[in-house]
């Protein structure tokens, strides 16, 4: 993977055993009602950006690719302006001529088939190939590079996304920790309790599978058994193998903001997910709660670190 600077190990606990594994078309987007505004929401420098839910998960997914390729966090803005200015952030079915999805990209123009483009994960990965082919973008104005992309008939209308573009880039790549929240529902209709063969309920599995899936081949193992379970008290999540956590080791900045990346998409896809909890970096995140607050980590033997969450990921799902 380009620009890994370190491992990720994604851990599961279960029961009393810890086992680790890991404008272009102005009149086209106009009218797109995609869901109640504000439900989730993004401050950073004290400016304030609210994206509906499935503009969040659509915006999460344009950071997480980029962070999973090794991209600076200037891409992702290019990439978000984008997406503001052609779809909105909403995986749009139609457009101008033949313009389809998130970047509004033509098939007739070379960028795939109707249902490449509208692939979310193949589109975005079409937009940084493209991007990764103009020369000099990580120093160019957010339109000049964005319209080397796509070629717009309004080169200038992706300015008038920068600002949220940045903003949103900088809390979904990590670069501004706990600044992207999502306010949800604080319960999720129960599902099935039985574990899988990896030791996690369903909905833990699929948060599994989800993370692997979206910042690449995760590197698995390296810890001995038992050893990030001093921090699980009574009651955890964990023993109920409802819990995932994701390792960021050693604890330094890079990691830290790889970790606040991956945090932060949880939040953004807590309710396709059902997800209950996002703890990391001493900060804690619940559905039904406001925001990120200070975590009031267990007191009991074990690692500062692994009790204050500090070199892990931790998230956990609703029964």
């Amino acid at each position: 993977m380009r620009g890994r600077v370190a491992a990720i190990v994604v851990g599961l606990a279960a029961l009393a055993v810890v086992a680790v594994v890991g404008l272009a078309v102005f009149d086209a987007v106009d009218d797109i009602v995609s869901g109640p505004s504000g439900d989730c929401t993004v401050t950073v420098a004290g400016h304030r950006v609210e994206v509906s839910g499935e503009q969040a998960e659509n915006a999460t997914l344009i950071a997480a690719i980029g962070v999973e390729r090794g991209l600076p966090a200037r891409a992702v803005s290019i990439a978000l302006a984008t997406a503001y200015q052609e779809s909105k952030i909403v995986n749009i079915d139609y457009g101008d001529r033949d313009s389809l999805g998130l970047f509004q990209q033509r098939p007739s123009q070379g960028w795939g088939t109707e249902e490449q483009v509208l692939d979310p994960v193949y589109a975005t990965n079409a937009f940084y190939d493209a991007l990764e082919q103009v020369e000099g973008y990580e120093d160019m104005e957010i339109t000049v590079a964005a319209q080397q992309v796509q070629r717009s008939a309004f080169p200038d209308a992706y300015a008038d996304h920068e600002a949220d573009a940045r903003a949103l880039a900088s809390a979904l790549t990590g670069h501004s920790p706990a600044t992207f929240s999502c306010d949800l529902d604080g319960g999720a209709p129960s599902a099935d309790a039985e574990l899988t063969g990896t030791g996690l309920t369903p909905r833990a599995d699929a948060v599994r599978k989800d993370l692997l899936g979206r910042f690449g081949n995760l590197s698995l193992g390296g810890y001995e058994p038992g050893g990030v379970s001093t921090g699980h008290m009574e009651g955890s999540a964990h023993y109920e193998g409802r819990a995932v956590d994701v390792f960021f080791r050693p604890v330094d900045e890079s990691n830290r903001v790889r970790g606040w990346a991956v945090a932060h998409y949880l939040v953004g896809n807590a309710d396709r997910l059902d997800i209950r909890t996002v703890i990391y970096d001493d900060r804690i995140w619940t559905a039904g709660r406001d925001g990120w607050r200070d975590y009031d980590a267990p007191s009991g033997p074990g690692d500062p670190a692994v009790l204050e969450h500090r070199d892990h990921v931790h998230v956990d799902v609703f029964a």
